[in-house]
């Protein structure tokens, strides 16, 4: 978002304030009229689609996927650079029943590796958050014997710390040993974090544009005119596709924006699904909205007014 409203002030003359409070106050913020839009890691839920749809007043509140990404599993382990995860063992993990490194679980998807006894010590986001909301669902679907802290933006578990947001799950992260959060991709390519490949049956999955994609090419459309939602397959087990992903959403009215709002808003996620836009956010860790899908993506971002 800092490289698309930098760009657009450059290019267009105009000054976009983004203030990145998170998901769930970032919607929040829109249902209540408080801003143009909202950026999500999540699609509105239904009373959230309700309340847009109450705010727009003239027409309804629409979803419109902006960029693509994974969450990461990063970690902080004195000795160890390359760590493989499958995910019964990071369901265990955050749920505070795995709590050392040398754990036989974490030793047999990891052959040759020299862990340490290390404490695991766990991050979360402590205020809701979209990725949490994408966590929570990647593991409640590839793990349902396991994960029993259910699904939604926010984190219902006891083990560990918490960090109001990205930037302090990073800082808290870098700063202790023996450390393991869920990030956005882009976050940890940005703060040089090591991310753990994900194995579901088919051997350690990186993050890469290639295994991000795949993932989100297996997600099924819920699309209802310029309202474009996607449901993840987060118990994706697809050879070469990494199941932990997620599609950020700009959140707007397709109707009913203030007079003073429609061009502006409708002027800057124009660009940001444009080739620029989507070019910038590749440049910062992300990965471009499949063909298909932007060009859905572009027409519902016109269509605003």
């Amino acid at each position: 978002m800092n490289a698309w409203t930098t760009a657009y002030a450059k290019d267009c003359g105009a000054q976009i304030n983004y203030a990145a409070t998170g998901s769930g106050a970032g919607v929040t913020d829109f249902t209540a009229g408080k801003v143009a839009f909202a950026g999500s890691d999540s699609s509105l839920k239904d009373d959230e689609q309700t309340a847009g749809d109450t705010r727009c007043k003239t027409g309804k509140a629409i979803n419109i996927p902006g960029i693509a990404t994974a969450v990461a599993i990063v970690f902080n382990v004195n000795g160890v650079d390359k760590l493989s995860l499958d995910p019964a063992t990071i369901s265990k993990i955050f749920q505070g029943q795995i709590t050392k490194w040398n754990d036989p679980a974490i030793a047999k998807t990891n052959s040759g590796a020299t862990l340490p006894a290390t404490a695991i010590s766990v991050v979360f986001r402590s205020k809701d958050s979209g990725t949490t909301d994408n966590f929570t669902k990647f593991l409640d679907a590839q793990t349902p014997e396991t994960w029993k802290l259910g699904t939604g933006k926010g984190w219902k578990g006891t083990a560990g710390t918490g960090a109001p947001d990205s930037a302090g799950v990073v800082s808290a992260v870098t700063g202790k040993d023996g450390s393991i959060a869920y990030v956005d991709a882009p976050d940890a390519k940005k703060n040089n974090l090591k991310s753990a490949g994900i194995d579901t049956g088919n051997g350690a999955v990186e993050i890469s544009d290639d295994t991000v994609g795949k993932a989100i090419a297996a997600a099924e459309q819920d699309f209802d005119g310029n309202n474009l939602k996607l449901k993840l397959n987060y118990g994706l087990k697809e050879a070469g596709a990494y199941p932990a992903v997620l599609v950020t959403y700009e959140i707007t009215c397709e109707k009913g924006l203030a007079a003073d709002q429609v061009a502006l808003t409708k002027g800057f996620l124009g660009y940001l699904l444009s080739d620029a836009g989507q070019t910038a956010a590749a440049d910062a860790g992300y990965s471009k909205l499949p063909a298909e899908l932007l060009t859905k993506a572009q027409a519902a971002a016109a269509a605003i007014a």
